[in-house]
């Protein structure tokens, strides 16, 4: 059986062509959906507050997994981002919704209602605002932590590098997270050099290295991590490559998952890595020095945060 799922323009055949890339997934990229209970308890107190996460947006194949565990990823500053990257499900737009002044309080409160002792914040991207919304992150960190002194919090950030000053302007304003203490810091390079212009538009694989050195020069105590997704054309080699460069900026913790096409709109996917090839990876990165490893089919750049 297979679920309806909204298409663009959608005719009989490409409704067609989609359940078939169902169908035809591999038996290891299928997974049960989880308890209902477990996922409507979140997505009451999501909905109730109007705010968004990561989770849902993204329909993670582990969010009932992650909310069992108690940790959850909240999407900041509304539902569309500024930036195009052609394997995202998450809306786009050039005129993104102005903030929500309580959206800081009401993820507070639901991090409170839902006991969560590790909290992953993200973002979409936020090219329209002045810093990129670095100073909304640590606004957020502040009141989740006013509220529940006990949490952790880690930050996925995007890489800040819009408006004026550029560069300049960018560091300062991962500083400005940095300086706020997150228990890690995560930025994914998502894919290896060579497709970062078809996958990541607007993003470039230097910028993203870039953030995740000047964590360390800001404050080497803080460990860093990156995630990329497999499955959109690249090498093992390529894969190796981006490794060896996370290492040489010191990044800490490294997550590697399968990508999986959400629409017809999007990307499709090369080739479906196998079970042994992530696990091969794996054990080249911990070789490698990676302290934390999280390599499989179904990871994503929060999966099991928490370890």
């Amino acid at each position: 059986m297979t679920r309806d799922i909204n298409l663009p323009n959608k005719t009989e055949s490409t409704a067609n062509q989609w359940r078939e890339e169902i169908i035809s997934l591999p038996h290891w990229l299928k997974r049960p959906i989880g308890k209902a209970s477990e996922l409507s308890k979140v997505q009451r107190i999501i909905k109730q507050r109007q705010i968004h996460t990561i989770c849902e947006e993204g329909r993670c194949p582990n969010r009932a997994e992650c909310y069992a565990r108690s940790t959850a990823t909240f999407l900041l500053m509304g539902q569309t981002c500024t930036r195009s990257c052609a394997f995202c499900q998450v809306d786009k737009g050039r005129s993104p919704m102005s903030l929500d002044p309580d959206e800081p309080q009401k993820v507070a409160e639901a991090v409170k209602l839902l006991a969560l002792k590790y909290v992953v914040l993200t973002s979409v991207a936020r090219d329209d605002l002045a810093d990129g919304g670095a100073n909304w992150f640590v606004k957020t960190m502040t009141t989740v932590r006013s509220h529940n002194p006990d949490t952790l919090i880690e930050v996925l950030t995007p890489d800040f590098f819009s408006g004026q000053g550029l560069e300049k302007a960018q560091k300062e304003r991962v500083e400005t997270v940095v300086r706020a203490k997150p228990a890690c810091y995560n930025h994914n390079l998502e894919t290896v050099k060579r497709l970062q212009g078809p996958v990541r538009r607007g993003a470039k694989y230097d910028r993203s290295l870039n953030v995740l050195r000047w964590v360390k020069e800001f404050d080497s105590t803080i460990p860093t991590k990156s995630g990329l997704m497999l499955g959109l054309g690249e090498t093992e080699a390529e894969v190796i490559e981006l490794m060896q460069d996370l290492r040489a900026i010191n990044c800490d913790r490294l997550t590697i998952g399968q990508y999986m096409r959400p629409s017809l709109a999007h990307l499709p996917v090369q080739k479906y890595w196998h079970p042994e090839e992530f696990e091969k990876l794996a054990e080249i990165a911990r070789n490698m020095g990676f302290a934390r490893v999280r390599s499989g089919p179904l990871v994503r750049s929060s999966y099991h945060a928490a370890d």
